[in-house]
């Protein structure tokens, strides 16, 4: 009886069209928050693990009952099609109500099929692509029974001892809400009744990139000024694109937990910003409040987390436990309570299941996409664009890559030169290891009539040099030698900070002992984030940062030593000499006593350079470009008004090849202090050899504005400096002047 009654309810509730005005929503939820009770209600603020993968510390066995009494209406970790058809039927059919299950996963880079790790593809700096990727994900994930992905996640940061920096769209706040915005477009495509998008969820609000010391989960301390110029504004550029929901990060900030922030979810999130959407929780993140030091216990932290507007408590079962209990002791509204309800229901209406709660659990549409062609040409398309190639120079007259096809002996070394589950990265969710292609595989399939051999040599971790004899003697065999050298998928992500970023294990001892021999090496480095590489600049001739590529790493990586794409890709994120410049980034600010290399008592080290190793925006090709004739329409910028900017760039070498043109300006004189540089445009063209394009670019007032001394965000009059280059050091400048 139960069964049937909450069929013929949820069959009342909903109409006949997936295609509903927010007016025809809002009545439908109104209607359906009327006949719950309140831990009906508050089953529907819950999320709670499956079981199916575990993503933080704890794991609860008694979900099901819970959703079967109404006391969880969420679940994350549970996908396939099949699956969460079983558990949606459970929901659907055996609960009072009938309200549909909202299924949720780390969908980061890929669902089966594994793209290149976020910080990678950003290297790539083609938003077109990236609102792909996330497009193909979602799609690939929304057939397997998703209808949510905690992704975008969009955390600036400038320290790459941070794990989760491989998750990032790395150190710029402009190019950062691109990304930011492509991807949520991606994932939430025109309209969400339509059964192949997931909602975006915009993670971690706010400044978790922000972490002291680059140490996962600790503590962030910055100015307003810092967290609204730098942080805030990748959030801002998703919640613009729509982004339907919003996590919140584990850190504090200004002393308060980002859960318990007023601060932040309620008058930046909700007033300043006017999102509508919902806030869900890190893991355990409420729960969290208590060890921090803000919540007395786990009832106190419910209170705390409820009272500014956080919505869905994931896995911490402190709203289902204390939430009741709240609400009769008058410390928690009811009214409260229903506008999140209200708010999570809404998108349960959107996605149309309560017209069809099996809509995305399709297997035979999860057959024909999982791993289709479609998935595995754009994980090869997109990890071609997200290789950057730091160094090739010429040996004996001739630069090494890309690699002379009739080379008959070529060696791989090194631990990820057949390694198929460390090459998908961190996150790589459902991804299928026997699907991926690695290095090796790649490279005989390419050159079939070479002699390719590969040698572990070591491993990524650990002290073991037992197999450097075996690495040694492929070496002296080989023309050249291809050593395939970095992170393991476990290195960086999630609670995978690092002290040191030189290369783990006993690697950079292997790395030193080939070098000996004298022979031809191109190092290959696959990584989640930057490593201290200064000494494979001083003594290798060519190197190529291949980062974590997911499924189709392989053929990508051989199609960029081979010739067969000409590498195009520019850095997001400065790398530093080593990790005592951290933190280093393009954008910092003059000092009072800047570097000077005559005057001891000016800004610098006594033992490093104050210059990174590789800059942001920093990426070679097989071609080269030159830049001429910077020229502007005008050297005042008047009011509302606009500057014409064009440069002419040119390939001058034999290859046809993408370059990406980047603008930068500098405010010479403000009410505060303004950084050295700061990005506000870019362009990518493909020239052939021998052509050359006039770019443009328009300069207005939005372009300079900051928030100044009293925190307007204005243009203020004064003196600028513009520059354009293939990078944020080698650039062509020119000045002009605003005035209002």
């Amino acid at each position: 009886m139960k069964q049937t009654i909450g069929i013929l309810l949820s069959l009342l509730l909903v109409g006949t069209s997936w295609s509903q005005t927010e007016g025809e929503i809002n009545k439908k939820v109104a209607s359906l928050i009327s006949r719950m009770t309140l831990e009906e209600k508050i089953g529907q603020l819950t999320l709670y693990t499956s079981g199916w993968d575990q993503t933080g510390p704890t794991l609860r066995s008694e979900y099901m009952e819970d959703v079967r009494s109404g006391r969880c209406g969420n679940l994350f970790n549970a996908h396939t099609a099949e699956y969460n058809r079983g558990l949606q039927k459970v929901a659907v059919e055996e609960t009072r109500l009938g309200i549909p299950l909202l299924f949720g996963y780390d969908v980061i880079h890929g669902y089966k099929t594994i793209f290149p790790i976020p910080l990678a593809e950003a290297c790539s700096w083609d938003m077109n692509l990236i609102e792909k990727s996330a497009r193909l994900a979602a799609k690939e994930a929304a057939a397997a029974g998703l209808h949510w992905t905690f992704n975008p996640m969009v955390d600036i940061s400038r320290d790459p001892r941070w794990g989760r920096i491989a998750e990032g769209a790395g150190e710029d706040p402009y190019l950062g809400g691109l990304i930011a915005a492509a991807k949520v477009k991606g994932h939430q495509g025109e309209e969400l009744s339509d059964p192949s998008t997931l909602l975006a969820c915009v993670k971690h609000f706010a400044a978790y990139g922000g972490a002291q010391a680059g140490r996962d989960y600790h503590t962030v301390d910055m100015s307003d000024r810092v967290l609204r110029e730098t942080y805030l504004p990748p959030y801002k550029a998703a919640i613009d694109a729509g982004a339907a929901t919003v996590m919140t990060a584990f850190n504090e900030v200004d002393g308060v937990p980002a859960t318990g922030s007023k601060y932040l979810m309620e008058d930046i999130l909700r007033k300043e910003w006017d999102f509508d959407g919902f806030i869900v929780t890190d893991y355990t993140a409420i729960n969290e409040m208590v060890p921090h030091g803000y919540a007395l216990d786990n009832q106190h932290a419910a209170e705390l987390a409820i009272n500014v507007g956080v919505d869905m408590d994931m896995q911490g079962a402190v709203y289902q436990n204390h939430l009741e209990k709240l609400v009769l002791e008058g410390k928690v509204s009811e009214d409260d309570i229903n506008a999140s309800v209200s708010r999570i229901l809404k998108y349960k209406y959107k996605l149309g299941l309560f017209d069809d709660p099996y809509r995305y659990s399709d297997a035979e549409r999860e057959k024909e996409v999982v791993f289709s062609k479609e998935m595995m040409d754009h994980s090869l398309e997109a990890g071609r664009k997200s290789i950057v190639l730091l160094k090739n120079i010429s040996v004996n007259g001739k630069k090494l890559l890309p690699i002379d096809p009739t080379t008959k002996n070529i060696a791989i070394i090194g631990p990820l030169g057949n390694n198929k589950e460390d090459q998908l990265g961190t996150w790589h969710a459902s991804g299928d290891v026997n699907k991926a292609i690695t290095l090796f595989e790649a490279l005989k399939t390419a050159l079939p009539n070479a002699n390719i051999s590969y040698t572990e040599g070591c491993k990524t971790s650990g002290a073991d040099q037992s197999g450097f004899k075996d690495a040694l003697e492929a070496a002296r065999k080989a023309d050249i030698i291809i050593m395939a050298i970095g992170e393991d998928y476990r290195q960086s992500g999630e609670a995978a900070s690092r002290s040191e970023l030189g290369l783990p294990g006993k690697q950079q001892a292997l790395l030193e002992a080939i070098h000996q021999l004298n022979k031809p090496i191109v190092s290959v480095v696959m990584a989640g984030r930057p490593l201290t590489i200064g000494w494979m600049e001083d003594n290798l001739s060519a190197i190529v940062y291949a980062w974590h590529l997911g499924t189709m790493a392989g053929p990508a990586i051989a199609d960029v030593l081979l010739g067969a794409y000409n590498p195009s890709g520019k850095l997001v994120i400065t790398f530093p000499r080593n990790v005592g410049q951290i933190p280093i980034y393009y954008s910092m600010k003059n000092t009072g006593r800047p570097f000077d290399a005559n005057n001891k008592y000016t800004s610098k080290y006594l033992d490093v350079e104050n210059t990174p190793l590789y800059p942001f925006g920093y990426g070679l090709s097989y071609t080269d470009f030159e830049y001429s004739n910077l020229r502007m329409s005008n050297k005042t910028l008047n009011g509302d008004g606009s500057i014409n900017v064009n440069i002419q760039v040119k390939n001058t070498g034999a290859l046809k090849g993408v370059e990406t043109i980047q603008l930068y300006t500098q405010d010479l004189v403000g009410s505060v202090t303004r950084p050295v540089k700061e990005l506000k445009d870019f362009r990518q063209i493909e020239l052939s050899p021998g052509e050359s394009k006039v770019v443009s670019f328009t300069i207005t007032s939005d372009d300079l504005r900051f928030h100044t001394q009293n925190m307007e965000y204005k243009a203020e009059p004064g003196k600028f400096t513009l520059y354009i280059g293939g990078n944020s050091v080698d650039v062509l400048s020119a000045d002009f002047e605003y005035k209002n």
